[in-house]
């Protein structure tokens, strides 16, 4: 694309005049909204967590990083903050439940993989419908109805 020379001195000049480079992010800004521009975007604020953020950055790291953003648990789907998150979980997964078929108590966290295994020892021998065929007698009941 050939520019006449003319027309791109005269583009230098406006843009010398009018533009500014911001020192915090080196985009290209017009002089008169150079204030604005730090004002909103670059000015220093501080998150419910305490930390000191650029204005810019605070939706970011409150959803992705702050140790204070929501968070819910695996297992009973409480919410909490995400630094609680840890210890809670490994609280509530510690947690049993029993399981109606097999009878034992299971630990939460391994509430998901009981159905496969359940019962696999003791069903010959007591006759107990292990939980993975319950849960197939209700998947099949309730693509039935």
């Amino acid at each position: 694309l050939d520019i006449p020379a003319v027309n791109f001195i005269i583009h230098e000049i406006h843009c010398s005049r009018n533009i500014e480079v911001c020192c915090y992010c080196s985009e290209s800004i017009p002089k008169s909204e150079m204030k604005n521009h730090i004002e909103s975007e670059h000015v220093q604020v501080t998150c419910k967590c305490r930390m000191k953020i650029e204005n810019s950055l605070l939706k970011d790291h409150e959803a992705s990083a702050c140790p204070l953003r929501p968070a819910l648990c695996r297992y009973c789907d409480i919410q909490l903050t995400f630094k609680e998150l840890l210890d809670h979980e490994v609280y509530c997964g510690a947690r049993t439940e029993l399981c109606g078929g097999c009878g034992r108590n299971i630990v939460v966290k391994d509430l998901q993989e009981h159905p496969r295994v359940c019962g696999q020892e003791v069903k010959q021998a007591r006759g107990i419908t292990p939980c993975l065929a319950i849960t197939e007698t209700i998947s099949t009941a309730s693509a039935l109805s």
